[in-house]
């Protein structure tokens, strides 16, 4: 065993943001191939291959909001034809036709391509192989025609298959598939592998050409597939060209890094591939159940973001991986790091948040399992790649002929399917009021400037995206969110600052009416002036005349100044008017005057009579019935003794006629005082707020 002096002599793993890990220049644009109905196969029960863990990778994928970042795609399964371009056409008819209801009899068959252990029947096993394979050549057609920097395909990278055989949960290899997508356009793909179990399957399918590199880190020794020896470097034309680093239990980050970076670096030097296909099994992590390497997720992913540095087309697959929850969280960290995100620790909740107990968080540790892996022998075997690769002398040259429009078993382009698509999604019914549809919102790659989000909620939680408990929702920008500091003051209730009340021609009028606090008018402080001098005006007329004897007058007319000078007066000040006429006694009728009447008060509340002015008063008018209240006084309650007595005694003529005299004069004194004040608070001839007049 190793001391712990193994993975001192390697550099640690660069910190997030830096290094490998450091976001790009320019930002990649990446194409996410995901199916709904990949969860839903199950190969048998207790089968350590579930995948469902796919889903759960897609689930945190999508509650991390990378989903913003990503153009999503459900690729059209590969069909049977689109299979054969490898894999021969006795075993994919076999893969198409048996079921776990006949199985039975095609028994024989069954040995011959190696399904029944390892390997089972399931239902929907065709279907599931069509989404598999579909993904990753879908992938490999538009890193072809330019349409995306990176595709990734997690439901790929099932690199065991064989031309006619399955093998370690393996029937379709779609890794083979898409570097035939690939080789239509490029001269030379490179091929990595970094699961915990050899590629065996792909370095097969191109052990003699030159055309492809196969790069393979992995267990080797009494261990699945038993492939993968140093030695074994290719045949014919394709020599030097099968890469293996067979690697002992237990290795960690710092010794994989030590060994991956070098070579990787050393088979872009050499053989200048024109494009990459990465398989990222997650069976190479820490913890795995058919794993024996110790790497943690960080470590993992240091392998992503190191072939992502070198900014050619990219294919990245999935493939192993057998404990769930650090399978999902490995490939969506993966994904983030391939968009430039930089995620959080703590795991979003999700519909699969059980999954991750009991720490909740987006990390994969590693354990303190001894690394049999000891320097000397990591560089020994570094030193013999070293040699192989020096070998391959210069890139082979391609002689290169034209590229059909049209890919094997299509009649169309990508981009003729592509306006197609385009198309029917538009002529759908369900489509036309829709802000978006599934097409277009799959599609759609949100800025990194943008204000405010701007995908359809129903839409998103459709796709699996949840509300996350405790975090509020993205605000919008609202039409109140800027109020205007120079704004008056809402409680004014006026449209201008309230000390700058000015009329339409730019003057303050004494006329003008602004709104108090509680809605009533309210009158600006030169009406308030003028109601001031109408009060001193008719107290001094008013004495003039109890002077000359007419001490009715002066009673009656001050009880109904006092009157006016509230809007609704109270009615206890009509019930003192009328004790205080019935207590004087007859005078002799006075002949009329022509002297107007003062100006009586219009307010003693600052508020503003009706904007109407009153009717002048008739002295025919009745008078309004009143109420007769207790005595105040003893001069009052003896006054009305003897009415109390004879209710019945008619008022003689010379009484009758006092009497009306003074009610009309009465009358006439409120009216002129009233109509005076009127114009005056209306500032002659202009009305309320300085218009002209009607």
């Amino acid at each position: 065993m190793a001391t712990n002096g193994t993975s001192r002599m390697y550099a640690p793993l660069d910190p997030a943001g830096t290094g490998a890990s450091a976001p790009p220049s320019q930002p990649k644009k990446v194409a996410y191939f995901y199916d709904s109905d990949v969860g839903n196969y199950a190969y048998n029960a207790g089968h350590p291959m579930k995948p469902h863990r796919i889903r759960m990778a897609h689930s945190l994928i999508m509650n991390y909001n990378l989903y913003k970042h990503l153009e999503i795609y459900r690729a059209k399964p590969a069909s049977k034809y689109e299979m054969t371009q490898f894999h021969t056409d006795e075993y994919v008819d076999f893969l198409q036709r048996v079921t776990p209801d006949n199985m039975e009899q095609f028994g024989r068959e069954q040995g011959k391509y190696n399904v029944g252990d390892d390997c089972p029947v399931f239902d929907g096993l065709f279907e599931f192989c069509g989404i598999s394979a579909g993904g990753s050549m879908e992938g490999a057609a538009r890193l072809n025609r330019g349409k995306c920097d990176v595709a990734v395909n997690w439901a790929g990278g099932l690199h065991h298959a064989k031309k006619s055989e399955a093998s370690g949960f393996c029937y379709i290899n779609d890794i083979v598939l898409g570097i035939l997508e690939l080789l239509r356009f490029h001269p030379r793909v490179l091929y990595i592998d970094i699961d915990v179990h050899h590629g065996d399957g792909v370095e097969e399918a191109f052990y003699a050409t030159d055309r492809v590199m196969t790069v393979s880190f992995h267990k080797y020794g009494e261990y699945f597939p038993g492939t993968g020896e140093l030695r074994d470097i290719g045949v014919g034309s394709g020599k030097h060209h099968a890469v293996n680093f067979p690697l002992r239990d237990g290795i960690d980050d710092r010794s994989y890094k030590g060994v991956f970076e070098p070579v990787i670096g050393w088979v872009m030097e050499f053989y200048k591939p024109s494009a990459v296909v990465l398989q990222c099994g997650g069976d190479s992590l820490s913890g795995d159940r058919l794993g024996c390497f110790n790497l943690s997720m960080r470590g993992h992913a240091n392998c992503v973001n190191y072939v992502k540095s070198f900014n050619l087309p990219t294919l990245i697959l999935g493939g192993g991986g057998y404990t769930m929850r650090n399978v999902a969280r490995t490939w969506a960290y993966e994904t983030g790091q391939l968009v430039g995100v930089e995620m959080g620790a703590e795991l979003p909740f999700t519909d699969y948040y059980e999954y991750y107990s009991p720490d909740f968080e987006l990390d994969v540790r590693p354990s303190n399992m001894d690394n049999a892996n000891s320097p000397e022998y990591l560089e020994k075997i570094k030193t013999q790649v070293y040699d192989n690769l020096r070998r391959t002398q210069a890139a082979p040259s391609m002689q290169m002929q034209d590229v059909p429009r049209t890919a094997m078993g299509t009649n169309e382009t990508l981009d003729e399917e592509e306006e197609r698509l385009d198309d029917e999604d538009a002529d759908r019914e369900d489509a036309k009021d829709a802000r978006y549809t599934q097409r277009t919102w799959d599609k759609a790659v949100e800025r990194d400037d943008e204000l405010s989000e701007s995908d359809d909620e129903e839409m998103a939680e459709a796709n699996g995206v949840r509300k996350q408990p405790g975090r509020d929702r993205a605000r919008r920008v609202g039409i109140l969110d800027y109020q205007n500091p120079d704004a008056p003051a809402d409680e004014s209730g006026a449209n201008t600052p309230a000390d700058d009340t000015r009329s339409l021609d730019g003057d303050a009028e004494a006329g003008d009416v602004t709104m108090n606090m509680n809605g009533e008018d309210e009158l600006p402080p030169r009406a308030q002036d003028n109601v001031t001098v109408g009060d001193e005006a008719a107290q001094e007329d008013l004495a003039a005349m109890k002077s000359e004897g007419h001490s009715p007058v002066e009673n009656n007319s001050a009880e109904q100044a006092a009157a006016s000078s509230t809007t609704n007066p109270a009615p206890a000040a009509d019930q003192d008017m009328a004790e205080s006429s019935a207590a004087q006694p007859p005078t002799a009728p006075e002949p009329p005057t022509d002297t107007p009447a003062a100006a009586a008060p219009a307010t003693t509340d600052l508020q503003a009579p009706s904007r109407s002015p009153a009717p002048p008063a008739s002295k025919h008018t009745p008078a309004l019935p009143t109420t007769a209240a207790p005595a105040t006084a003893p001069a009052a309650a003896a006054t009305e003794q003897p009415k109390a007595e004879d209710p019945d005694t008619e008022m003689t003529e010379a009484e009758t006629s006092a009497k009306e005299r003074e009610e009309g004069l009465m009358e006439r004194s409120r009216a002129d005082a009233e109509g005076e004040a009127t114009t005056e608070m209306r500032g002659g001839a202009h009305n309320v707020g300085g218009g002209p007049a009607v």
